[in-house]
């Protein structure tokens, strides 16, 4: 019963979580693009996590054989009057902050890079942000 209770309380989800978009270019040039188009709407990136190279560095501990990605970042950053907005409306919405875009190049398909972000869940409490992030993901691929 509480299983079925917790279920029907979470916002419905998109039908595929992440959205993902490839650009023809290097890395470090559709990183500053993407970065650009973050700081272009008065964001400031908190953080970047390096998770290729974790993934990399931590490959012969965990008997890994093979790269997953050539490069690969995953940028974080807010909006405070459109994160508020989204809490005030359920404060269980933090779980969606910070904001988080993924940006990865894989072995395989050389000069080509790959912009992903979550597929926030229909609502309005969530609309904003979801255009903010699918804007910022469209500006940075051009």
């Amino acid at each position: 019963m509480l299983g079925f209770l917790l279920i029907a309380a979470l916002p419905a989800q998109a039908a595929d979580p992440f959205e993902v978009r490839s650009v023809k270019g290097q890395f470090g040039d559709v990183k500053d693009s993407l970065t650009q188009a973050i700081e272009g709407r008065g964001l400031v990136v908190s953080y970047v996590a390096q998770v290729a190279e974790m993934l990399d560095r931590t490959a012969a501990d965990l008997g890994a054989k093979r790269r997953i990605y050539g490069a690969g970042e995953v940028l974080e950053f807010c909006s405070a009057k459109l994160s508020r907005q989204m809490m005030e409306a359920d404060p269980r919405n933090l779980v969606f902050c910070p904001y988080s875009l993924a940006i990865y190049t894989l072995e395989d398909k050389p000069g080509e890079v790959f912009i992903a972000r979550k597929v926030l869940p229909a609502g309005p409490a969530y609309a904003p942000i979801d255009a903010l992030l699918g804007d910022i993901v469209a500006e940075a691929s051009r």
